[in-house]
């Protein structure tokens, strides 16, 4: 087992918390059949703690899994067909997609096409990943990806690299090709150095070089009725097996703005599952705190869950200062520092505090919480 100390495990290489190891579950086009999510629940519930996270890539990932637990959920994920069995092919894929897309459209047919593929692609950064967005307006705009084909804004596909705000036209048929060679581009000019493609400053080749930008981004998907079903919210982005399972009246897909899709839903009252799309907990952004992650030197959610109704605008709760839940800056950012809490207004996990060091009364005080 190659245990992962920093970002992106994966199923073969899993990180170390502190309820035990995280295993990295990235189904093929996010998407989950009904029996895939049964057996997956079974799984997290059998060889971890029973709580799954919703991860910003559109991924889940299973906590409190065992060192003797590991490999038989991995075995499980791969008969699931959850996995790949190989693990360096596994490691390849980190591919998000619209989550709205439909069989045979353009995102599921160039996303299905670099699955396939995945073996002509170079050793690429643990960080590194793809987007496919290409369905009538991108929806993942604001997501990280470092190699995207999108829709453009003269209503074709364009390849565009993170960082650059325009892209290059590609040819219908060819995306995976201009993919699979930005990628070689990638190693080849020095981009593992600087890790992702926004932080690689060489400039393009000339064949990737564009002058196109996306088409208008449309709106996240929001928890309630959608087209394909039912949204529904994931406070703080973590669900319980049992709860997972109730869901698998259909096949789910994954988002990654905490919420699920379920296929044919109506909508209905699950317990821990959120169905207004004006739930405060939906503005909320909160690690797992203390004592769940070593990092962490304060509780994070049950604060979160006590301030939200009296925060207007993104609320995030750090339990120290990565801000591993959320990269960009908030409304209000409680940070977590040496057992108290600093608070910022508009601004990331870790930057100057309005007021330092508070404990718990102190904090709630402040915000006029009693």
């Amino acid at each position: 087992m190659s245990m992962v100390k920093g970002w992106c495990p994966d199923a073969w290489h899993p990180m170390a918390a502190g309820d035990g190891l995280l295993v990295r579950v990235r189904p093929p086009l996010g998407r989950i059949n009904a029996a895939q999510l049964i057996g997956l629940s079974e799984a997290a519930a059998i060889h971890g703690n029973g709580l799954i996270d919703l991860t910003s890539r559109a991924n889940l990932q299973i906590r409190g899994v065992s060192e003797q637990g590991w490999r038989p959920l991995v075995e499980r994920l791969v008969s699931l067909g959850l996995t790949n069995a190989d693990p360096r092919m596994e490691a390849r894929r980190s591919l998000m997609v619209a989550p709205e897309w439909q069989a045979g459209d353009d995102t599921a047919r160039v996303a299905e096409e670099l699955i396939g593929r995945l073996a002509e692609l170079p050793e690429l950064p643990a960080k590194i990943g793809f987007v496919i967005d290409a369905g009538h307006a991108p929806q993942l705009i604001g997501e990280a990806g470092d190699f995207r084909i999108e829709r453009g804004a003269h209503g074709g596909l364009i390849l565009r690299a993170d960082g650059r705000a325009l892209g290059v036209d590609v040819i219908v048929g060819r995306e995976v090709d201009a993919l699979i060679a930005l990628a070689h581009w990638f190693v080849a000019s020095g981009g593992s150095a600087a890790g992702r493609m926004a932080r690689h400053d060489a400039r393009l080749p000339d064949w990737a070089e564009g002058h196109i930008a996306p088409a208008s981004a449309v709106i996240p998907v929001r928890a309630g009725a959608h087209p394909l079903g039912f949204a529904y919210g994931v406070p703080f982005g973590q669900i319980e097996a049992p709860t997972l399972a109730e869901l698998a009246t259909g096949a789910v897909r994954l988002t990654p703005w905490r919420t699920l899709i379920v296929e044919g839903d109506a909508g209905r009252p699950i317990r821990g599952l959120l169905h207004d799309p004006l739930d405060p907990l939906l503005r909320v952004d909160a690690c797992p705190g203390k004592p769940r992650c070593p990092q962490a030197s304060v509780e994070t959610r049950l604060l979160a869950q006590r301030i939200a109704p009296h925060v207007d605008g993104r609320l995030h709760v750090s339990g120290c200062a990565k801000g591993c839940a959320c990269a960009t800056a908030a409304h209000l950012c409680i940070t977590g520092r040496d057992g108290h809490y600093d608070i910022a207004k508009n601004a990331k996990a870790g930057s100057p505090p309005v007021r330092a060091g508070m404990d718990m009364p102190a904090l709630l005080a402040y915000l006029g919480v009693y």
